[in-house]
């Protein structure tokens, strides 16, 4: 049983700006690729920061408070000097919310999710840029085929963390959804069983309905009922 690695489901192909790219051609880079940000990296493809559409909107935002003060907030010091901007390396969003191929989706997601971003750069030891993974890529892991869910949950989870015969479970997997029947040998092995099939990429529910446990047959006296 694994993750799926963020070197498996990133973009490799990854434009970027140095940070002497002026603010007009950042504009044109996100139009012509159609993308939300790039990445800045220095002379040696090192990630120095990230500029997004939001960034060059504060200079926008900054035109428009100056024409009607009472239309839009006043920005804050640090926003009006990147709206004063008109390079990369001052308009940019710095450091980069970065991420490591070898990291796990759950890795990925969970920075995501602390940072408040929708795509994290990926750099390499040394800081290089080597990809992008957003969270749509990220996604990627409920297309997974239904039986590929169920032979992992089988092999994996049952017979390989669990050691349980895998003829005694019966896996059934549909659209992601993860139901099991059969029996095992405790009612102490359910909750194990919901959370290691839960962590399967691809996975989006489980239901153990019709999964019973052979002390529903043992009688308190310790005879079968």
């Amino acid at each position: 049983m694994r993750h799926r690695k963020v070197e498996e489901l990133m973009t490799r192909e990854v434009v970027s700006v140095d940070g002497d790219t002026p603010f007009k051609e950042i504009v044109r880079t996100l139009a012509g690729r159609s993308v939300a940000a790039v990445p800045v990296v220095d002379g040696s493809n090192r990630v120095i920061g990230v500029v997004s559409e939001g960034d060059l909107l504060r200079k926008t935002a900054d035109q428009t408070a100056a024409g009607d003060v009472a239309a839009v907030p006043g920005l804050e010091a640090w926003e009006r000097a990147k709206a004063e901007g008109t390079r990369a390396e001052e308009l940019m969003s710095a450091p980069a919310v970065c991420a490591r191929p070898d990291w796990t989706v759950v890795e990925a997601a969970r920075l995501m999710e602390v940072q408040g971003v929708k795509r994290l750069v990926v750099v390499d030891d040394q800081d290089r840029l080597v990809g992008v993974v957003s969270r749509r890529d990220l996604l990627a892991i409920y297309l997974r085929d239904d039986d590929d869910v169920r032979r992992e949950i089988t092999e994996d989870v049952l017979a390989g963390a669990l050691a349980l015969d895998p003829a005694a479970v019966d896996v059934v997997v549909k659209e992601g959804r993860v139901t099991l029947s059969g029996e095992v040998s405790s009612r102490a092995m359910l909750p194990v069983i919901e959370r290691l099939c839960a962590t399967v990429d691809g996975v989006v529910s489980v239901s153990l309905t019709g999964l019973g446990h052979k002390d529903d047959h043992v009688s308190p006296g310790g005879g079968r009922s």
